[in-house]
């Protein structure tokens, strides 16, 4: 019996793509940004998000000594694809202060090994500030990004 092939890639040109563990957290910031946003899938049998144009990753720090640990495997998963790191522009941490200097570390590693910066950090779900900054900033940031590709 054959086994069935690779499982097809869920394509989305959102420019936000996000990753949220079970606690939903990082979900809940995200939806309170009202934008069109793509979610990284929890379940690796699920089928695997590919990108299609350039996208902020708003990312969660799971808890970890020295930062072992702190990117989720599914965001690793992700971002091992060449076109998903290619198209990759900045990186969005989420986390939470209790994790001391491993607060929102997984953005950190991410934005050092792909050479994006890290744009901004919240805690947990965020607070209305964070929503407004956040919204603020990637408006900017696509705009400047835009006017230097021109």
């Amino acid at each position: 019996m054959e086994s069935p092939g690779p499982v097809p890639s869920v394509v989305t040109e959102s420019q936000l793509i996000y990753f949220s563990s079970a606690s939903e957290n990082t979900s809940r910031f995200v939806s309170k940004l009202g934008r069109d946003a793509a979610r990284i899938p929890l379940l690796a049998k699920d089928a695997p998000l590919l990108a299609t144009r350039p996208y902020v990753l708003v990312v969660p720090t799971y808890g970890g000594t020295g930062g072992e640990g702190s990117v989720p495997k599914q965001v690793i998963r992700f971002l091992n694809h060449p076109q998903n790191r290619q198209l990759l522009r900045g990186v969005i941490g989420a986390g939470n202060t209790n994790f001391g200097d491993n607060y929102c570390m997984a953005g950190d590693i991410i934005a050092a090994k792909c050479q994006i910066p890290h744009l901004y950090r919240f805690e947990l779900m965020g607070t209305p500030e964070d929503v407004t900054r956040v919204n603020q900033g990637l408006d900017t940031f696509w705009t400047r990004l835009s006017q230097t590709q021109k």
